[in-house]
């Protein structure tokens, strides 16, 4: 397939035009190859230098990412910049990427995943972010505990970067929203829920967390992360005859 008609293919579910004034991600296919035909798509969370390389090495055509290189404003093509783009250019490599309407995607998305993961029923949008809501509300079949929503949503048993058991001890509501999205335990408090996941803690919540006895689990920018590009290349693999491979590079972050 040719970049071109990946970015039709991408585009047939992912909702970009949807977030075009509410995403400072510019997303889609933000480098373009020679147009000839990719036979290989890897998939990352970040788009980095480290990445380009491993993509390179793998021999992928395209790569696909949720943080992309552009973000709404003029960059100027210097220093780290150059030398990222020197490598996809030197290999031919189409730069794909998809931020908001990845996390909010109601099948392949980041919140999504972790919601089937955590196996939340009765589900209904969540978390409001410049208007629209990304991420999913929703109950469990049967309480569980904090420690094992840990369990469920841990990439390769990776331990979260921190764990906040400020609630009740069987838990049976619960909201996510990946990525750095702590201050939207505000809204899990006035909504009532006894967990909210996300990736990134923050001081600033802390204490109302406590105060709304609200658990909360920061479960990594990145591991809450994986989730989306994984399942859209699981998509693409059964869909297409394209080869397919996912760079794990964690941050611990």
């Amino acid at each position: 397939m040719t970049s071109k008609q990946l970015d039709a293919y991408f585009r047939s579910f992912l909702d970009i035009e949807g977030f075009s004034r509410s995403d400072d991600s510019v997303n889609g296919l933000q480098v373009d190859n020679n147009g000839s035909d990719i036979k290989k798509v890897a998939f990352a969370v970040d788009a980095s230098l480290e990445s380009f390389t491993l993509a390179a090495q793998r021999g992928a055509g395209m790569l696909f990412v949720h943080h992309g290189l552009l973000w709404g404003k003029p960059t100027a093509l210097t220093g780290i910049i150059r030398t990222r783009l020197q490598v996809l250019f030197e290999h031919n490599i189409a730069l794909y990427a998809v931020h908001l309407p990845l996390d909010q995607h109601p099948e392949v998305g980041n919140n999504a995943v972790l919601a089937d993961l955590l196996g939340l029923e009765q589900r209904e949008p969540f978390g409001l972010y410049h208007d629209q809501k990304i991420g999913y509300k929703g109950i469990f079949k049967e309480p569980v505990s904090i420690e094992e929503a840990v369990k469920r949503i841990s990439f390769m048993d990776r331990p979260p970067i921190g764990v906040f058991p400020f609630g009740k001890k069987e838990i049976r509501s619960c909201a996510v929203v990946s990525g750095g999205a702590a201050m939207e335990a505000f809204q899990a408090v006035d909504e009532c829920l006894d967990l909210y996941i996300t990736g990134e803690s923050s001081h600033s919540v802390y204490h109302y967390a406590i105060e709304g006895k609200l658990n909360m689990i920061a479960g990594g920018h990145y591991s809450t992360e994986v989730w989306g590009v994984r399942r859209v290349m699981e998509k693409l693999a059964n869909e297409t005859s394209l080869e397919v491979e996912f760079l794990d590079i964690p941050t611990g972050l």
